[in-house]
């Protein structure tokens, strides 16, 4: 098992770069107090130790038309590999589904749905969703408001608060 080193100042790195993943490497070094190319040195580190997992723009949905999130609960009828695949394999294929994920509890998968309008999802779910392969049954819930909505990640147990800070190893998962 590789073991990934990080310091304070990838931490630091990191947690600026998910706020701002367009800035400069002079403006995350003025930031950071480090040589644009320290940062440049690091965040390729960062990259090649699959930390960093690539750069998104992230949009705004609403000012694109894009006016009505979901989420669904799925239930598949069979709980095998072959079930499984077909439907995860299938529900790749549809962009309006932009996150799916295995779950545990009383649904198989969990999905966010993002549309233009409520008669763009009744389509989606009629016509494509609940004819997924293995499904058995969805349960849906339209978000009203958009309370807390991140892609930043908390960092903060990376630290040790019992030390000061210094380089700490963390093992690959």
């Amino acid at each position: 098992m590789s073991k990934i080193t990080i310091d304070r100042y990838d931490l630091a790195l990191l947690d600026a770069l998910q706020r701002k993943g367009n800035a400069t490497n002079a403006t995350l070094g003025e930031q950071i107090r480090l040589s644009a190319s320290q940062i440049s040195r690091r965040i390729q580190r960062l990259e090649e130790d699959g930390i960093i997992a690539g750069y998104v723009a992230l949009l705004a949905p609403t000012a694109l038309g894009l006016g009505v999130t979901a989420f669904a609960q799925v239930i598949l009828e069979r709980h095998n590999d072959e079930a499984s695949g077909a439907f995860e394999n299938a529900i790749a294929a549809i962009p309006e589904v932009t996150d799916c994920f295995s779950v545990s509890g009383d649904a198989d998968y969990m999905l966010r749905i993002v549309v233009p309008d409520l008669a763009v999802f009744s389509q989606l779910m009629m016509k494509r969703l609940l004819c997924l392969p293995g499904v058995a049954r969805i349960k849906t819930s339209i978000a009203l408001q958009t309370i807390k909505q991140t892609h930043v990640l908390p960092l903060d147990h990376l630290t040790q608060p019992s030390k000061p800070r210094q380089r700490v190893r963390y093992a690959e998962s």
